[in-house]
């Protein structure tokens, strides 16, 4: 699987180029020579397509590709196949999918990366997502598992179908991390460096808090990109991480 443990903290901060186009994506990560890891979701993704990403790549940057498969598990192989010869390094799978979705997501994206001689990407099974907030998610949902609950069970079905790591609410690290220790990844996104509005956020920490807590990776979104110095701002997040 890929590596993703770094005592240099610019491995360790992943950064959302949500709301993006594809031009403006690039010319902000060009602008920013010292980011080393973004994140490609959906708006991106859709927009852009394949060669966003193998633009990226061009630039030196290592991509996580955020689109959340759940599917059939046939579909799910293939599409993490696809995502595999992209040269994503890392790849979002729902875990409600189950147990052998997962697993064929998995052997999947290991027989191409075997294949293409390409690295091995590490699966990330979703849990929640961190924007929900507890009753609403009880209520819509009609789960009466607490979230608190419910997370790390579906973390433990990633953990034994294979997946290499989890992405999670920051305030989920901890408790994951007890059990499933490295190189078991845990990735999280709702971080706010302090005094960061929280936008569309509910559960969040800040980038030193996470760090201490357990978390593998860091996705920050508009604290940096929005900021009106992006680059400072990367740095600032990087500093904050040296601290810890």
């Amino acid at each position: 699987m890929t590596t993703l443990l770094s005592a240099d903290p610019a491995d360790r901060i992943i950064v959302a180029l949500d709301g993006m186009a594809p031009e403006q994506a690039l010319a902000f990560t060009a602008a920013v020579p010292e980011l080393r890891w973004v994140k490609v979701g959906l708006e991106l993704f859709v927009a852009g397509g394949p060669a966003v990403v193998r633009q990226l790549r061009d630039q030196g940057k290592r991509v996580f590709l955020d689109l959340k498969f759940h599917d059939i598990p046939a579909t799910m192989a293939g599409a993490c196949r696809s995502a595999t010869r992209l040269g994503a390094e890392l790849i979002t799978v729902h875990a409600c999918a189950g147990h052998d979705a997962l697993a064929a997501a998995q052997a999947a994206a290991l027989e191409v990366a075997s294949d293409a001689g390409l690295p091995v990407p590490t699966l990330l099974a979703v849990t929640v997502l961190t924007s929900w907030e507890a009753s609403r998610f009880a209520a819509q949902l009609a789960i009466d598992e607490p979230l608190q609950a419910y997370a790390p069970r579906l973390a433990r079905l990633a953990a034994a179908a294979g997946i290499g790591g989890c992405v999670c609410s920051p305030l989920e690290v901890a408790a994951l991390r007890a059990v499933h220790p490295e190189p078991f990844a845990l990735v999280t996104p709702g971080i706010r460096p302090a005094g960061a509005a929280l936008g569309d956020q509910q559960r969040v920490m800040t980038p030193a808090q996470a760090l201490v807590a357990g978390a593998s990776q860091l996705v920050i979104g508009r604290p940096i990109t929005a900021a009106g110095d992006p680059a400072a701002a990367f740095a600032a997040c990087c500093a904050e991480l040296e601290r810890v």
